[in-house]
């Protein structure tokens, strides 16, 4: 029997895979999502529970789906005392609340911490990664190997689309980001380096020891008691020490890449990190005086993450850009999440995201309650997203995100929906972040936790 999802995925290998219309895609699009709702209703205890809630046992439209529909907080419905108790049996057991394939039996009483429990489950097939947690608690995402096989091949595509760079392994890799060290991460950063970095240049990173689930889950739960005013006074003494430490750290990486960025200007540099490092950077570059025509003329740069709240001056991408020589199409920048399993790179004609066949975007309201009508043109809202690749969880998510959604042509001949470059958390907006069904996907879970 064929399947729709297949029919879908299968696009990931065409050049054309952006160039398939909403309108042309929405009935098959329609079918595969009632395929992926059969198949996970009863593997998936979450899922279950909203279907039943909501009355709902097909999907024949859009709007059917956006009930099953998880809140981005339901990766970060467990209670807390899991972590800071190391009740990993009773963390495990969330897990599977939101996964479609049994977690266990698993041996945990031997664990120490929470690197200890993600290391546990990656010798079951159960890879667990994380969000940044910046606004809280962090998402525990669960993944299978099917997952990290997508991941490798889908950051390799969406690269060479964005930038036009073939994966020719010409270029020393460059990274300038502290990001979390998880499965995802990890796998999307080798794929990138045996795509495009060449094996006799060392790769060039940040001379900082990575930071591991357990830091980071460290870290967010003291920044929420310091937020909260329930931090003991060793615990702030604690904080601001370990801040404080990290922070000379990353000032001394910053310089010692800046120095390694210039011994190296001459070869063709795959940069890649967040815009608040590689700002940065180039200013440090600069005070040493180089900047671009110093540097490689075919420079390529991979950004991704977003501004994540950072102030930079209005023409900061100008100064990466003429700091190292990066042309206006060799500079690549990605739009996705760890929730998804697919990236949605931004084209440089019309400066637009542009979303693959296999996902399928949603916009709904604030509350994101309600799926708002639109069949042509741009619409703005809350941005919720259906990843048909993803396999070791439930592909429908409902983001923090405000975004503008085009389902017409843009201006670089592509057909398919894309989203405008002014996506805007709510949280930093005006007023509360709140997600109208995250109460009752939280009580659930707690309650089977």
């Amino acid at each position: 029997m064929s399947s729709t999802i297949d029919e879908l995925t299968r696009l990931a290998d065409a050049p054309d895979r952006f160039d398939h219309s909403s309108a042309d895609l929405r009935k098959t699009q329609i079918t595969a999502l009632d395929e992926r709702f059969q198949q996970r209703r009863d593997r998936i205890a979450l899922l279950g529970h909203r279907a039943r809630e909501s009355g709902i046992s097909a999907i024949g439209d859009r709007a059917d789906m956006v009930p099953l529909l998880f809140p981005h907080t339901a990766y970060k419905s467990y209670p807390e005392s899991f972590l800071t108790e190391g009740r990993w049996d009773r963390l495990t057991r969330w897990l599977g609340t939101v996964s479609p394939y049994p977690i266990g039996p698993i041996e945990t009483a031997d664990l120490t911490d929470i690197d200890d429990w993600v290391a546990r489950l990656s010798e079951h097939g159960h890879y667990v990664s994380c969000s940044s947690g910046t606004t809280g608690k962090s998402a525990m995402l669960v993944a299978t190997e099917r997952d990290m096989d997508w991941s490798r091949r889908d950051t390799v595509d969406v690269f060479r689309w964005g930038s036009g760079v073939i994966p020719a392994r010409d270029r020393r890799m460059v990274g300038i980001a502290t990001t979390a060290a998880v499965p995802k991460n990890q796998i999307i950063g080798r794929a990138q380096h045996d795509a495009f970095g060449d094996p006799a240049k060392e790769r060039v990173g940040l001379p900082i020891p990575p930071i591991t689930i357990g830091a980071l889950t460290r870290m967010t739960v003291l920044r929420k008691k310091v937020a909260d005013g329930t931090a003991q006074p060793d615990e702030l003494v604690e904080f601001e020490r370990t801040s404080r430490q990290r922070q000379e750290a990353l000032d001394k990486a910053l310089v010692t890449v800046a120095e390694t960025l210039v011994k190296y200007r001459g070869d063709k540099l795959f940069l890649s990190g967040m815009w608040s490092a590689l700002h940065q950077v180039a200013g440090l570059v600069r005070d040493m005086g180089y900047s671009g025509p110093d540097f490689h003329p075919d420079n390529c740069l991979y950004v991704g993450g977003g501004l994540k709240r950072s102030q930079l001056p209005p023409d900061y991408r100008k100064f990466v850009h003429q700091t190292f020589g990066i042309s206006a199409e060799r500079d690549f920048q990605n739009y996705s999440m760890q929730e998804l399993n697919s990236g949605m790179p931004k084209c440089g004609k019309g400066n637009r995201y542009h979303i693959p066949p296999w996902v399928v975007p949603f916009v709904l309201d604030e509350a994101g309650e309600t799926l708002l009508p639109h069949s042509r043109g741009e619409i703005e809202g809350r941005a919720a997203f259906f990843d048909l690749s993803l396999d070791g969880r439930w592909g429908g998510i409902i983001t923090g995100d405000k975004i503008s959604l085009d389902f017409d042509r843009c201006a670089c001949g592509s057909k398919g929906p894309s989203v405008r470059d002014n996506v805007v958390r709510y949280a930093d907006l005006p007023g509360d972040d709140k997600i109208g069904c995250a109460g009752t996907v939280d009580a659930y879970v707690r309650g089977l936790s």
